[in-house]
């Protein structure tokens, strides 16, 4: 995708670490027009598996998740970092490792929203090591859904989540692969 691409190198800023900065136009703000462009894409290029919902991970995956499901008429579920009140007590959770916090981040979801039989596409922002996309798998297993696809806007091929995603066995996609990130410089992948 060459309008992602060309926001990457224009406006993404590489910290160091393997991580890039791209928070001015997903991350805290979030450029609406390229999301659109973005979420047409992902709904082509998964228009023949029959999902049923789209699933993410709060926070920056909502947009790129939102515009996909627009674009194939399906509600979006997103992943709780932290429990509201409103939530029912029994509730889907798992722990993945966060690269930006340092940490590890629960990820919750009410049974009231992900149930069995659900036909989920999971769209992201990133594709790294690939761990909060397996805690998405997880909690969709965990509710008896099927995972019929995995998207994200970027990859960074070099972390090793694309490997790490094909025991789950779907079709993955990613607008944007990065093969690089050394000496400050973003370079994508042929």
């Amino acid at each position: 995708m060459e309008e992602l691409k060309a926001k990457i190198l224009k406006e993404g800023k590489v910290l160091g670490n393997g991580i890039l900065k791209v928070d001015s136009f997903i991350n805290h703000q979030v450029d609406p027009m390229l999301m659109d462009i973005c979420g047409k894409e992902f709904a082509r290029r998964f228009a023949g598996v029959g999902a049923t919902k789209v699933l993410t991970a709060e926070i920056s995956g909502i947009a790129p998740a939102l515009t996909t499901a627009i674009h194939l008429g399906l509600p979006v579920v997103y992943a709780r970092k932290t429990k509201p009140i409103t939530m029912p007590d029994q509730v889907y959770l798992t722990l993945a490792p966060s690269h930006t916090k340092g940490r590890m981040v629960e990820l919750i979801i009410s049974p009231e929203h992900l149930q069995k039989g659900e036909r989920v596409l999971i769209i992201d922002d990133f594709l790294a090591s690939g761990a909060t996309i397996l805690g998405l798998v997880r909690l969709a297993e965990t509710a008896g859904a099927e995972i019929v696809g995995i998207g994200a806007l970027i990859e960074k091929n070099f972390e090793g989540g694309r490997e790490a995603l094909k025991k789950v066995g779907v079709q993955v996609e990613s607008l944007a692969v990065i093969a690089s990130l050394d000496n400050d410089t973003i370079t994508f992948a042929e």
